[in-house]
């Protein structure tokens, strides 16, 4: 089966930084996508912009874009912000929802240290084996108690479902060779994936910082998401292919959406993950902070919007 669409560019195809327009401002057109350039139609006809060429798409007054032109700038790395006229005015671009960056913080901190991003690993491998102590295991230990999980949970699941089951096989590029219980699977984890890669943006951290994972710009959302397969993608993708499906991937997503439809995941998702970075001590509260603070080489933080020049100092 052939995904419809134009598939997104690989990484490796796209422009550098540096190579590309810093930004283009753009008012009174409709701006859609025609292949993999953006268009603009105005008054005075239409105008082709490759999206690779782009850094910032400025949206003044009088823009309306296509679901298209968006996804194809997010393809191409490009950030589009809405804007006054002449760009005088910034009113909105896609953002986290998070104040502060201590999340982000910690995060860096965490995978940059041998001992605490280990920690980290530890304590989500932990998450999947409730009451087992995993303190003192090393990572190819941990590996291959998930990995016995995993085959557990997948022979479990086979013999709930009558559904026939021999291994995880699949390729990324070609979803119709893997037979239908691994389309479901393929169907339903991307679907996780998604969910997650939102809340982790959201929080305002980085997707690509993970601890058992790396390598990978979404290595943090394969970390979180593989918390919840053995509850939720794996059963729903049974569940599917034992139903007779005709439309794997479509009925496989509908499943997903159903099951976390009261939203208790997101929620949970949010919560796990300010477990991990944060960590706290004794099992007390997470307080937020979002106070601007200024560094200082000493590990104290001092309190922003002073002045901390020495009566007498001359400003420059």
């Amino acid at each position: 089966m052939k995904v419809p669409g134009i598939p997104p560019a690989e990484l490796a195809d796209l422009a550098r930084a540096e190579d590309r327009i810093s930004f283009l401002y753009l008012e009174r057109s409709i701006i859609h996508r025609d292949s993999n350039a953006i268009t603009a139609t105005d008054d005075q006809g239409v105008t082709h912009i490759p999206a690779a060429s782009v850094g910032v798409l400025l949206l003044g007054p009088g823009t309306s874009i296509t679901h298209q032109a968006i996804a194809l700038l997010a393809d191409h790395g490009a950030t589009a912000v809405w804007v006054g006229e002449r760009g005088i005015r910034y009113y909105a671009h896609g953002r986290s929802l998070a104040a502060s960056s201590r999340l982000l913080i910690a995060q860096a901190e965490a995978v940059s240290h041998r001992n605490r991003r280990l920690a980290v690993a530890r304590t989500m491998y932990a998450m999947r084996f409730p009451g087992e102590d995993t303190r003192n295991l090393t990572m190819q230990q941990l590996r291959g108690k998930e990995g016995a999980r995993v085959r557990r949970t997948y022979r479990e699941h086979a013999e709930r479902t009558g559904v026939a089951w021999r291994y995880r096989d699949y390729d990324r590029a070609d979803f119709a060779s893997g037979d239908p219980i691994n389309q479901a699977l393929s169907a339903a984890h991307t679907c996780l994936y998604g969910i997650v890669h939102a809340v982790i943006v959201a929080l305002g951290t980085a997707p690509g910082l993970g601890f058992i994972h790396t390598g990978h710009e979404r290595a943090f959302v394969y970390d979180i998401a593989d918390l919840y397969k053995a509850e939720i993608t794996i059963p729903v993708a049974f569940d599917v292919v034992a139903a007779g499906s005709s439309d794997i991937s479509t009925d496989t997503r509908r499943a997903v959406r159903d099951r976390v439809h009261d939203g208790a995941i997101l929620a949970r998702c949010v919560r796990d993950i300010r477990m991990l970075l944060l960590q706290p001590q004794n099992g007390g509260d997470i307080e937020d902070d979002d106070s601007l603070r200024l560094w200082d080489e000493t590990g104290i933080e001092l309190a922003a919007g002073r002045n901390y020049a020495d009566v007498g100092d001359v400003d420059f």
